[in-house]
């Protein structure tokens, strides 16, 4: 089964990412900030990694750049409600970027072209 790790800091959207996930077959793993999910991809690394960037202490970001310094292969989506991260090039490494939305339909399916890629890779 496909493991993905959700970093959310906001306990409401963690727990309607994680069941909608569940309900597309994924195996769902959380996250409430930047320094939690890279303790949880050291003891067992997901398949993709639904990043959030605005989060107290260490910020996605800067999770995100250690998270791929100690593995370059991990997809990650970087999932945030302001779209003006995308014009910051620290951004660029990542996979994806999805502007946050009550409909779930962009980012589930960007989810499933990401894997779906890295599977026929």
């Amino acid at each position: 089964m496909t493991k993905i790790l959700i970093v959310e800091d906001d306990k409401n959207q963690q727990e309607l990412y994680r069941q909608e996930l569940i309900d597309e077959g994924y195996e769902v793993d959380v996250a409430s900030d930047g320094k939690e999910a890279i303790g949880r991809v050291e003891e067992n690394r997901p398949d993709l990694i639904v990043l959030d960037i605005s989060m107290p202490g260490m910020d996605g970001i800067e999770a995100m750049g250690r998270i791929l310094g100690g593995d370059n292969r991990i997809p990650i989506v970087l999932n945030t409600a302001y779209s003006s991260y995308k014009d910051n090039f620290m951004t660029w490494s990542a996979d994806a970027y999805v502007v946050k939305s009550s409909d779930l339909t962009q980012l589930k399916s960007t989810i499933k072209e990401i894997l779906e890629k890295a599977l026929n890779e």
